[in-house]
């Protein structure tokens, strides 16, 4: 491969910070909030034009659809996105479960009000491109901007990409799933003009399950069994009538999926339908490949769903996610990394630093929390080894496949994510590194914050 050398320049410092935040997602966005409500001058970072990131860029409005009659759930900021959406109109009663949907157009406002009532920096526009080092200690970033490329220092930083693209690149280990065995990526659409009445008619009349998930590879699942035959707003029909009919071509039998939310107005939202096999989400090459296939066979399906899916003969696309929705990538070799065992065996922890259901959602397995079964998140999954002053949030922490099924769901990612931003407020605070922060003085800030860690 032909190299060029880049020419040494001096950049500019723009902003000094206590916490810097990179990326906004659920992770990033429940630590910058827990980081500055813990009293830290925090600075959060994205490289779109709005906050959110899995709930607002991609469309994932899903934020607890796991959630039935006797899950014990998580507390906290998580929670909070629902709450305040819901206040502000920008949620409504999901069909599966107990919980909120968000709608992700209007959570982008709610996401900016919480940003700025709590006194956050926003460093919207800019993409974080290389890490700041001294030795081993992370001081920062530099970004990538309209402005030009630009520094900004940071007392701890708050890996939140998802990626964990500032710990690799800080040089802190990290393992990365076999691109064959990775988790389908997905486009996002919604459609409008649905006839919302011949819908949900049509649903009733031949109601699907989660045993209805299996039997095309791609939706091929291990449950308990009590999942089985509880409801689920899954569609596959009417792709197998497209196919059939030769509406769609016949290499296009994975796409199946769920539908989120259907508004008086005929908005049917929040379509998981299109699955993209085998696309490595920090590989741009394959990201491209992911998004123009991904939107084509999204089109596929609004055409499918116009012919055989009562309810939506006048409908249209209404919008894609604004970026792939992206499960599966790196995960830091962390100073814990969590086993498959600990989310199925209710894993107790004593630097836990909140609790999750028992859901599993990932590699052919889905556990449904139906029964109050739940798992505590250790502080040590957020720490990775051989770099200072970094910690990480969201779906790389440590872990291997299965655990990450359950940890890479975004209410998880909120939770650790407002560990970690506790966790970096704390470490300023007292000045102890991450490595060997006293994890109760952390507990005790979250539990003040309203999180649950036992």
């Amino acid at each position: 491969m032909t190299k060029i050398l880049e020419p040494q320049r001096s950049v500019d410092v723009v902003l000094e910070t206590d916490v810097l935040v990179v990326g906004s997602g659920p992770g990033g966005l429940a630590a910058a909030l827990a980081a500055a409500r813990a009293g830290a001058k925090t600075a959060l970072l994205d490289r779109y034009g709005c906050f959110g990131g899995n709930m607002t860029q991609v469309g994932v409005e899903g934020l607890a659809w796991y959630r039935h009659e006797g899950t014990v759930d998580c507390e906290g900021i998580g929670i909070e996105f629902e709450q305040r959406a819901k206040a502000m109109g920008a949620a409504m009663p999901e069909p599966q479960s107990l919980s909120q949907a968000l709608d992700a157009e209007m959570f982008k406002w709610v996401a900016d009000t919480l940003v700025e009532e709590a006194g956050i920096t926003p460093l919207l526009h800019r993409l974080a491109v290389a890490p700041i080092m001294e030795g081993r200690s992370l001081r920062g970033v530099f970004t990538e901007s309209k402005a030009g490329r630009e520094a900004i220092l940071a007392k701890r930083v708050i890996d939140a990409t998802g990626d964990a693209d500032i710990a690799v690149r800080a040089g802190a280990p990290a393992r990365k799933t076999e691109k064959e065995r990775m988790m389908s990526v997905s486009v996002m659409f919604s459609m409008s003009g649905v006839d919302r009445r011949r819908f949900i008619e049509a649903v009733k009349a031949d109601p699907q399950t989660y045993g209805d998930w299996s039997g095309n590879g791609e939706w091929d699942y291990e449950t308990t069994g009590k999942e089985d035959g509880m409801f689920s707003p899954f569609l596959r029909k009417p792709f197998q009538k497209a196919l059939a009919a030769g509406l769609i071509p016949g290499n296009l039998h994975t796409i199946a999926g769920t539908w989120g939310t259907l508004t008086d107005q005929g908005d049917l939202t929040y379509l998981n339908l299109v699955h993209v096999p085998q696309i490595d989400g920090t590989d741009p090459a394959d990201l491209t490949i992911g998004e123009m296939r991904g939107r084509r066979e999204a089109i596929h399906a609004v055409n499918a769903l116009r012919g055989f899916m009562p309810g939506c003969e006048n409908a249209k696309l209404r919008n894609f996610g604004m970026t792939l929705g992206i499960r599966d990538t790196r995960k830091i070799d962390a100073l814990y990394n969590l086993r498959g065992t600990d989310v199925r065996e209710q894993a107790r922890f004593d630097d836990a630093i909140g609790i999750f259901p028992e859901f599993v959602d990932g590699y052919g397995v889905l556990i449904l929390p139906t029964t109050g079964r739940y798992w505590q998140v250790p502080y040590r999954s957020l720490v990775p080894r051989g770099v200072q002053n970094l910690i990480v949030a969201g779906r790389c922490i440590g872990g291997d496949e299965i655990s990450h099924a359950s940890a890479r769901n975004m209410m998880c990612c909120a939770v650790g994510g407002q560990g970690a931003g506790v966790a970096a407020a704390v470490s300023i605070r007292r000045d102890e590194p991450f490595e060997r922060l006293n994890v109760s003085s952390v507990q005790e800030e979250l539990v003040r914050q309203g999180a649950r860690v036992r």
